[in-house]
């Protein structure tokens, strides 16, 4: 465990102690506030009803950017053989790595909550409903990092760890929207698998154990199959 502890405590020292984590997170906020504004003083709606619709959409992008450099960049650079021949197991790095990760995507996340303060100040917001989406977001989120951590491990190139993440997330987010196109027994399966017809459930205030399993087992096979990577790239080299 504290192999893990340390290897995530270098890795959120190197996004916050360079300009990475407050860029991704003003671009962040900026987005979300925008439509957020937009909603407020355009529509006279104040509801945080359009942050939970556009942020899934914003994490399509932001999170195979702080995951893309993750391993890849440890690899290009070689330091990767070096960590290796240490005694921390190829599971210790990935999960260091995928902790550090959620780290900087929950403070992104947690940001927003200004929003939150603003529509207090305004109105009686729903806090249940509130609630649920933050868990929402956070466990997609995480979804999220575990494919960009196994992404990073297939390459030492940061740009094609970020298009490989990239392309199994919109897939992933992308197969409920399909439905009508497809036979019934086919799309009842690919509704359960995709992202985000699960986050649509959690939005809208209801925290089911089936959507709570499914987004944690898309973060055990990811991790998973990143661990397996690491293991063979290590036995290759050896």
């Amino acid at each position: 465990m504290s192999n893990i502890s340390a290897i995530s405590h270098k890795e959120i020292r190197s996004y916050f102690y360079s300009p990475v984590a407050y860029i991704l997170i003003s671009f962040f906020l900026l987005i979300t506030g925008w439509f957020f504004g937009t909603n407020l003083f355009l529509v006279n709606e104040a509801t945080m009803r359009n942050i939970f619709s556009v942020v899934p959409l914003i994490f399509i992008f932001f999170i195979p950017a702080i995951t893309m450099r993750t391993i890849a960049e440890e690899k290009r650079s070689g330091t990767i053989e070096l960590l290796c021949t240490t005694p921390v197991t190829e599971t210790q790095i990935v999960l260091g790595k995928f902790f550090a990760s959620l780290v900087l995507l929950v403070a992104a996340i947690l940001s927003t909550l200004v929003y939150v303060i603003i529509l207090a100040i305004l109105g009686s917001p729903d806090g249940g409903i509130i609630l649920a989406g933050y868990i929402g977001l956070i466990l997609m989120g995480a979804a999220y990092s575990a494919i960009g951590i196994f992404s990073s491990t297939i390459s030492q190139n940061q740009i094609v760890a970020f298009i490989i993440s990239f392309f199994i997330i919109i897939i992933l987010f992308l197969l409920d929207k399909f439905l009508y196109f497809i036979p019934i027994w086919l799309g009842s399966i690919l509704q359960y698998i995709s992202i985000d017809f699960h986050f649509q459930n959690i939005a809208r205030g209801v925290i089911d154990s089936r959507d709570i399993i499914y987004y944690l087992s898309i973060v055990f096979i990811f991790l998973f199959f990143a661990c397996k990577s690491l293991y063979k790239r290590k036995y290759l080299s050896a």
